[in-house]
């Protein structure tokens, strides 16, 4: 079992389509994967049509260090999701001992379970992140092709770093360009940027206003959709590219 986290302290970095959209490419190509919401915003089960009203959380794991939830199964993917009250958390990891590290003994309760699991974490660097990194074999990082994306990403670095304080091995296995616009010379000389400072770098996910949004609407992958359509074409290429870098040994 590998278990990343998609991780960057900003928001509005596609974060959480990315776990949503990899997740099901991966889960189409024959992987058993594990998706968890550890962001309060919800917006990962939100966007899978999961009503975490009626489910549980991994709030109890988090703070009890009780075992995991029984997921939710949606689109050949599991689901942990997450609601408003995950963010109690927040307050009251601080003031437990080894509180951070519970995810990361309950998921290593599953290692024959699921052969990827993929953590949302929220757009902070609270508790919730911190126990998200502390969890993960590796980070992934989306980053926005953009000067405000570019500027967050020594942040991402320092929090990597004081990160590992907690988990050794933590490192970025792979950065992901996201909310690429080809036809804006801002967007493009980001990206540019990016391949020259950041490796591993994937290739760009471009802004595609007519299909996400929708997507996010209806609760659905964006590969279920529109199928074969230019945004799945760049996550099937995207899921090839990262299983490349991790070793996952499925079919591109």
């Amino acid at each position: 079992m590998i278990t990343l986290t998609v991780f960057n302290h900003a928001g509005g970095a596609a974060k959480t389509s990315t776990v949503r959209d990899l997740g099901y490419a991966f889960s189409q190509r024959g992987l058993r994967v594990l998706l968890v919401d550890l962001d309060p915003q919800a917006n990962l089960s939100t966007w899978l049509g999961v009503d975490a009203a009626l489910a549980d959380t991994v709030y109890p794991t988090l703070v009890e260090n009780r075992p995991l939830p029984e997921p939710s199964h949606v689109f050949d993917m599991d689901l942990i999701p997450s609601t408003l009250g995950l963010a109690k958390a927040e307050a009251q990891l601080p003031g437990i001992i080894g509180g951070v590290t519970h995810l990361r003994e309950q998921l290593s309760t599953w290692h024959d379970r699921y052969d990827l699991v993929l953590l949302d974490s929220p757009p902070s660097l609270g508790q919730l992140s911190l126990s998200a990194c502390v969890a993960a074999d590796a980070l992934v990082v989306p980053v926005p092709t953009t000067h405000k994306g570019l500027g967050g990403l020594p942040a991402v670095a320092e929090m990597v770093s004081t990160y590992r304080k907690l988990n050794p091995a933590l490192h970025v296995a792979w950065y992901l360009p996201t909310q690429y616009n080809a036809g804006t010379s801002h967007h493009r000389e980001a990206l540019e940027v990016l391949r020259e400072q950041l490796r591993p770098l994937g290739s760009p996910i471009t802004y595609r206003p007519a299909i996400y949004p929708d997507a996010h609407a209806q609760g659905v992958p964006v590969s279920i959709y529109q199928p074969g359509g230019a945004a799945d074409q760049e996550i099937q290429r995207a899921a090839s590219e990262l299983s490349d870098v991790m070793g996952l040994g499925v079919a591109k």
